[in-house]
């Protein structure tokens, strides 16, 4: 076979359907890649401009922010009205609410004296008569109280020194005996004064269990029954 009959062939090979196919299939291919190679270019050149604008922005806000040199108003260098200046004295409980009607005397702690004598049974004394309904057994009651020893007078326990009065049920063995018995009939709005017994106090083994030991004289507050 001579050389320009082999020459012949190849165009006519170079020519045929399949070549032509391969050829358009590479040309796409090679198209493809450039246009992703040119989106990647332009995604990371736009992420640079970004980067660039968000640092522009940044400096600007740090040099407003820096240049401030007013001093703060009153109200900020002011401590929240909710919490005192760190060199305040304590302030006073609040007073409770009272009763409608009720005595303004309920508004204050009252000064407590010891007794006197040997105290051998419940006994209690109106200081203040409420207008309100008498205490039922049952019930649940608000009360202010201060705690004193019979005997000597020193305050062992008082609701006013957390200014929150102490609610409970009445009657039902939830405090001493002396309150579940001297308490119930006490109208609200109503001061009385239990002189209370050992035995319906604490009881003879008080010291034992950390609680007030011998007769005990409270001063309570009726502020509400439900």
């Amino acid at each position: 076979m001579s050389e320009r009959t082999q020459q012949n062939r190849s165009a006519e090979q170079d020519q045929s359907p399949a070549t032509k196919s391969g050829r358009r299939l590479a040309a796409q291919l090679a198209a493809k890649k450039a246009a992703d190679a040119k989106r990647r270019r332009n995604a990371w050149l736009s992420g640079i401009a970004a980067v660039v604008v968000a640092g522009g922005l940044i400096a600007v806000f740090v040099m407003i922010g820096g240049g401030d040199d007013k001093p703060k108003s009153q109200a900020d260098a002011t401590p929240s009205a909710s919490a005192p200046a760190p060199d305040a004295p304590d302030a006073a409980p609040p007073a409770p609410q009272l009763p409608a009607d009720a005595d303004p005397a309920l508004g204050s702690k009252p000064t407590v004296t010891p007794g006197t004598g040997n105290l051998t049974k419940l006994t209690v004394t109106p200081l203040i008569k409420g207008k309100g309904p008498a205490v039922q057994k049952g019930q649940n009651i608000t009360t202010n109280y201060v705690g004193v020893f019979y005997k000597d007078g020193k305050e062992f326990d008082s609701s006013w020194k957390g200014g929150q009065p102490a609610s409970f049920a009445i009657g039902v063995g939830q405090v001493i005996p002396g309150w579940d018995q001297g308490l119930v009939g006490v109208t609200v709005g109503s001061r009385v004064q239990l002189d209370i017994p050992t035995d319906l106090a604490f009881g003879k083994d008080a010291a034992s269990k950390g609680q007030p030991e011998g007769p005990l004289r409270f001063v309570v507050d009726v502020l509400a029954a439900q």
